[in-house]
């Protein structure tokens, strides 16, 4: 028997999207993408997952990877959502955007307008990717959920309330992932970069006696 500590899934997501606009659950245990409006409500979730993801959070983003040249060009993987070469904004060296050949995604310099960026073979970037929906944390999870359902009760129901109903659930676990991303992120206003250490002014020291 399920219970509350049950990883969310994209079954019982798509679950969750069909109760909330008051439809009753799939019975089977895998998406059933024969059925229209199933494959519609996944693809609300498939897309609130990718723009969620594509914001950027501490979860998914990674900072100075090494990514080495195959056959004279520096390919990239499929799940890159967005990318910058690390330290771009100070050290302007590099312009890159992704170009295609043969259906591979490259970068391309378009400083030199070439794909081979000589003289050098490795080239680190900052890189935003694109993870499974049960390989995320279960706040963003939820949150996903929450706001794929309000666009299926935008499209599917003609019911203003409900859909106000849902922003407001939207709201609240927007506020989930927001207080996650600050715990995780350990962000400081002063930009102290990775692997760094900084003890802020702590009031109570100042009552210390040697």
């Amino acid at each position: 028997m399920p219970t509350t500590i049950d990883n969310e899934t994209e079954l019982s997501a798509v679950n969750s999207i069909l109760g909330s606009i008051g439809q009753s659950p799939l019975t089977t245990t895998s998406l059933d993408y024969t059925n229209p409006e199933i494959t519609i409500i996944y693809n609300f979730l498939r897309e609130a997952n990718i723009d969620t993801q594509s914001e950027g959070w501490h979860f998914n983003t990674e900072h100075h990877v090494p990514v080495d040249k195959v056959n004279n060009k520096f390919p990239l993987p499929s799940n890159v959502l967005r990318y910058d070469v690390s330290e771009g904004q100070v050290f302007r060296t590099y312009d890159v955007i992704t170009k295609y050949d043969s259906g591979t995604a490259y970068l391309w310099d378009k400083v030199n307008h070439s794909y081979t960026f000589d003289n050098i073979t490795s080239l680190d970037l900052d890189i935003v990717y694109l993870y499974a929906f049960e390989n995320i944390p279960m706040v963003f999870r939820r949150y996903i959920t929450q706001r794929a359902g309000v666009k299926a009760a935008t499209q599917l129901v003609s019911n203003s309330e409900l859909v106000q109903l849902l922003q407001s659930q939207e709201a609240l676990a927007r506020a989930g992932i927001m207080e996650y991303e600050c715990n995780q992120g350990d962000h400081s206003f002063m930009g102290w970069p990775d692997e760094s250490a900084y003890r802020s002014y702590q009031p109570y020291r100042g009552l210390r006696r040697t």
